[in-house]
Order: C-alpha cells, then sequence, then structure tokens
C-alpha cells in the first residue's frame, strides 16, 4: 500500500492508499519543525487503530505547498518506511501548462487537474476548498490554462473579526433558513460569510464557464467543500478526494 502526504498550509493530510482507494486519512496540524520522530509515533498508532502496520507501506509520495515541511516529510519516510519517497513536481509535471508562470502553480492544484482530467471527460472547473479558495480550469486536452486564488471562507472572518473590536467570531455554518436579512449581529455575520462565500463561487464559476465558451463540469474538492455542497447547484460533482488521487495516480505512473 502507499502512503500519500498532502502537506498544505494548514494541515498535513495523511492517507494509505489501496490502488486509488483510501484505505485511512488523517490530518495534523502544519508545523514545518515537527520532526520525522514526532511523525512516526503519531501515525503508527494511528495504523494500529485502524489494523494497519508500518510494514505495509511499500511507497511514500509527497505534495507540498510548505518547502520548509518537506525534509521531514522526506525523512520518516526513508528512516521509518524505508522507501525513497516521490515528491510531486520534481522533475516537471506530466501536464501542459498554458500559463505564464508554470513554475508557481501549486503541487496541490496540479494534483487536482491530473486526476479531475483523468476522471472526466471535456472541460472542466476545479474549486478547491482549503486556507485559499482556488478555481483552476482544465481544458478538454487535460492543459491547465490558468484560474483564481481567493481567500479562504476562515481567511475571511478572520480578517473581519481582526478588524472590527466589536464583531463576535462566529461559527462558519449556513445559516438557519435561506433569509438574507439578519436580524441581529449574529445572524448578519452568518450571511455574509456563508451566502456572500456562495455568491462569490457561484459568479465565478459562471464568469469562468462564460469565458470558456463550451459545456464545462465543475468539481469541488478539498476539506470545506462539505459547507457548500448542500446549498448550491454550482457543483456536478463533489470529489473529496481529488488531491489524493492524483498523488496516487502520480505513483502509478512513475512506476509503469
Amino acid at each position: 500500500m502507499l502512503l500519500a502526504i498532502d502537506a498544505g498550509n494548514t494541515n498535513v493530510v495523511f492517507a494509505v492508499m489501496d490502488g486509488r482507494e483510501v484505505r485511512a486519512r488523517w490530518r495534523i496540524a502544519t508545523d514545518p519543525r515537527r520532526t520525522a520522530d514526532e511523525y512516526v509515533v503519531w501515525l503508527s498508532q494511528l495504523l494500529t487503530l485502524e489494523g494497519l502496520d508500518r510494514a505495509d507501506i511499500t511507497g511514500v509520495v509527497i505534495s507540498t505547498v510548505v518547502p520548509r515541511a518537506l525534509h521531514n516529510l522526506r525523512m520518516l519516510a526513508t528512516k521509518y518506511f524505508a522507501s525513497e519517497s516521490l515528491v510531486a513536481g520534481e522533475g516537471g509535471w506530466p501536464l501542459t501548462l498554458d500559463v505564464d508562470e508554470p513554475q508557481s502553480l501549486g503541487a496541490d492544484r496540479a494534483l487536482n487537474v491530473i486526476a479531475a482530467h483523468d476522471a472526466y471527460a471535456g472541460d472542466l472547473i476545479v474549486v478547491d476548498f482549503g486556507t485559499a479558495t482556488t478555481f483552476d480550469v482544465i481544458d478538454y486536452s487535460g492543459a491547465y490554462k490558468g484560474g483564481i486564488i481567493a481567500p479562504g471562507i476562515n481567511l475571511s472572518l478572520d480578517a473581519l473579526v481582526t478588524a472590527a473590536a466589536k464583531l463576535p467570531r462566529i461559527a462558519i455554518e449556513a445559516p438557519d433558513d435561506t433569509s438574507v436579512i439578519g436580524r441581529n449581529t449574529t445572524q448578519q455575520m452568518q450571511i455574509g460569510i456563508f451566502w456572500g462565500y456562495v455568491a462569490m463561487i457561484e459568479g465565478l464559476v459562471a464568469r469562468m464557464k462564460a469565458e470558456v465558451g463550451r459545456p464545462v463540469t465543475v468539481l469541488a474538492t478539498g476539506g470545506l467543500a462539505v459547507l457548500f455542497e448542500a446549498h448550491t447547484a454550482v457543483f456536478d460533482h463533489v470529489e473529496h478526494d481529488l488531491t489524493l488521487t492524483g498523488l496516487a495516480i502520480l505513483w502509478e505512473r512513475a512506476h509503469i
């Protein structure tokens, strides 16, 4: 089985992959100072709880948008899984990056493109809800054409609460009803954050579709996608494990 590691700005996701199927997954807060020894103590206990063992892992593939975290993750693979890890993006990507600065594309977004094009035909838009919310356009040939980076919903709320001393910190969740006229401060904040974010998603996707000019399939992914999937019809599919699937595909192609 494969250990897939996706190190994001907020969390590092560890997943045990059986082919392209996620057998188990866990999250830990991203901390570049965390050592390989610390990782393995935490991970070994979780593997045991799932009836797995470190010896079951035959390969390690890593994606990171936090360069300082990479060394310790590589050490984890080498020291405790006897594996020379495959690092996503090293040596280039197996896809066409039709943008001005291809080297600046985050590994997670490139992996989403690979997995999305593998699963769906035609033009695609992938909306990934994480620390930032990203919108990526893939054409029918599998080429990455560009996209959008917007503040994630948690960042938006943090900025609002930090800048306005009298506003309370609220939970990010759908309001109790669909009214967009709040009767108190908490309701008004929930409407502004939640329905405002839904309106941004729908508006940006509509503009992207119009610019593509052909039928487009829209996918949602990322840890926060569950907040929105039941409250908008803009998504054709929700693929919670798109980045992990991309890592599994990358591993497959490297070991054909």
